[in-house]
C-alpha cells in the first residue's frame, strides 16, 4: 500500500457496508494490526468518522456529477468516491492529492476499471467548495428536506429530531451541526474506586463525577480506565444513573435493579453509589456477550451480581426492588454524533418493534418495584414515541404509578447526548 492510511480508510467503510461493523470496533483494530499512530491514526479516524457522517450529502453531490446516476455506481467504487469527496469538501488536503491519492486506493484496492471514471468525478466535484455544492443539491428543496441533504441525515430522522425539540427551526439546525461535530471523550470516575480529581481533563458540567478530555488518544491508556476505577461514559449517560440513586424511596433501600444493563457504563456507577449506601445492584442483562461486558465493568465492586435474563421475563419477585433502572434498547438517535453508522442503519419500521419492547420493560419494571420505590425508564433517544409516548402507555389506566418528573438532554444545549430520563414512583 502506498498510503496505508487512505487503504485502512477504505477498508473501515467497505466493513461498515458489507458486515454491518461498528467503526468504534474496526477502526482501532485496523490502526494496531498496521501500527498506525499520531498523526495517521488522527487522519483515518477524521476521515473515515467525517466519510460515514456526511455520507448522504456526499452522495447527493456524487450523484450531480454522475451521468447515470448513484445507483449505478458499484459499491466499493461509491465509497472510495465518499473518500475522496470528504477530503476535497471538508479536509485541509490539497485538491489534487485527494483525488490522486484516492484514485490510487482504486487502483490498488479495487482494480485498473474504474480509475478513470473516479478521477474524472473527482476532478468535477473538486470545481466547487462545499457551500457551493450545497446550494446545487439543495436547490428546490425547503424546510426538513433541504435539513436533511444538507446535514446528512435521513430525512425521517430529521423530522423526528425536530418533532421532538417542539418544530424549533433554529433549535432543529443546531441539533443536527451538533450530530456532526466530534464529541470529546468524557470520563467517569466511580465513587469509591476513583476520585474524580485523579482523572485527566477538565470537570464535566453537568456530573460531578465527569472529566472531559481535551485531546485524543486511547482513554484505555489511563491508568484509572485500565483497572475499572474509572470509565469512558457520556454525562447523559452519567446523569440517568444519578437520577436515579438521588430520587427519595420510602422505607428500605437496600435492593437495587439495573433490567438491561449491557454494555455496563451506567450498572459500574449504578453500582459503586449503591456501594456507598450498603445496597446491592443486579445488573442484567438479556445476551451474554454483553453480561460479559457488564461483568468487566463492575468487577471492582462486591455488591453487583450480574445476571443473564429477558428482562421481561426474570426471575424475580414482584415488589422486590427499591430502585430499577430500564435503560431500555432504542434507536440511539440521540447518539449519532458518536456512531456515524448509525443514521444509516435505523429506520423508521425499527420502531414497530422497539417500541412495544420499550412498553413492556417499562411494565415488568413496575411490577418488580415496590411502594414507595423508584423506576427510572431512559432511551439515548428523543423519539417522542420512545419516551412520552411509552410513559402515557403504561401509565394509562393506573393510578400507582406517578411521573415525578421527566428530563431530555440535547447535544446542542447541554453537550450530552440526547438522552431522555423519567422517574416514576410506585404508590
Amino acid at each position: 500500500m502506498s498510503d496505508p492510511a487512505r487503504a485502512i480508510a477504505f477498508h473501515v467503510l467497505r466493513a461498515v457496508a458489507e458486515r454491518d461493523a461498528y467503526v468504534n470496533l474496526v477502526l482501532p483494530a485496523m490502526l494496531d494490526e498496521h501500527h498506525i499512530e499520531g498523526r495517521d491514526a488522527a487522519f483515518v479516524t477524521e476521515l473515515v468518522h467525517g466519510t460515514i457522517r456526511r455520507q448522504g450529502t456526499y452522495d447527493a453531490i456524487i450523484g450531480q456529477v454522475a451521468t447515470k446516476g448513484i445507483a449505478s455506481i458499484d459499491p466499493p467504487v461509491l465509497d472510495a468516491l465518499r473518500l475522496g469527496t470528504h477530503q476535497l469538501l471538508n479536509m485541509r488536503v490539497p485538491p489534487h492529492a485527494a483525488v490522486s491519492e484516492t484514485v490510487d486506493v482504486v487502483r490498488r484496492e479495487i482494480g485498473h476499471k474504474p480509475v478513470h471514471f473516479v478521477n474524472a468525478l473527482l476532478r468535477k466535484i473538486g470545481q466547487k467548495d462545499l457551500d457551493g455544492w450545497l446550494e446545487v443539491v439543495t436547490a428546490g428543496l425547503e424546510g426538513d428536506e433541504a435539513r436533511a441533504v444538507r446535514t446528512s441525515h435521513p430525512l425521517w430522522i430529521v423530522k423526528a429530531l425536530h418533532e421532538a425539540l417542539g418544530g424549533h427551526g433554529a433549535q432543529i439546525d443546531k441539533l443536527l451541526a451538533a450530530d456532526n461535530a466530534p464529541p470529546r471523550v468524557t470520563l467517569v470516575a466511580r465513587p469509591g474506586l476513583c476520585e474524580p480529581d485523579d482523572l485527566p481533563g477538565i470537570p464535566g458540567t453537568l456530573s460531578p463525577y465527569a472529566r472531559i478530555l481535551d485531546a485524543g488518544g486511547d482513554p484505555g491508556a489511563i491508568p484509572q480506565v485500565r483497572d475499572g476505577r474509572a470509565g469512558v461514559q457520556d454525562e447523559g449517560s452519567q446523569l440517568v444513573a444519578i437520577s436515579l440513586a438521588e430520587a427519595q424511596v420510602d422505607g428500605s433501600d437496600t435492593r437495587w435493579l439495573d433490567l438491561c444493563a449491557g454494555p455496563g457504563g451506567k450498572a459500574a456507577l449504578l453500582g459503586a453509589l449503591a456501594k456507598q449506601r450498603g445496597a446491592t445492584l443486579v445488573a442484567n442483562e438479556i445476551l451474554e456477550h454483553r453480561a460479559a461486558l457488564v461483568r468487566q465493568g463492575v468487577r471492582l465492586l462486591g455488591n453487583v451480581e450480574v445476571t443473564t435474563a429477558d428482562g421481561r421475563h426474570g426471575p424475580w419477585e414482584p415488589a422486590s426492588f427499591d430502585r430499577v433502572l430500564v435503560d431500555a434498547p432504542c434507536t440511539g438517535l440521540g447518539a449519532l454524533r458518536r456512531r456515524p453508522e448509525a443514521r444509516w442503519r435505523r429506520e423508521m419500521a425499527d420502531l414497530d418493534e422497539l417500541v412495544p419492547l420499550q412498553t413492556a420493560l417499562l411494565t415488568r419494571a413496575l411490577e418488580l418495584v415496590r411502594p414507595g420505590g423508584v423506576v427510572a425508564y431512559a432511551t439515548c433517544s428523543p423519539h417522542l414515541q420512545e419516551t412520552r409516548g411509552v410513559l402515557e402507555t403504561v401509565t394509562a389506566g393506573r393510578d400507582d404509578v406517578n411521573i415525578e418528573s421527566t428530563h431530555q438532554w440535547w447535544p446542542h444545549i447541554d453537550g450530552t447526548d440526547a438522552m431522555f430520563c423519567a422517574l416514576l414512583r410506585r404508590s
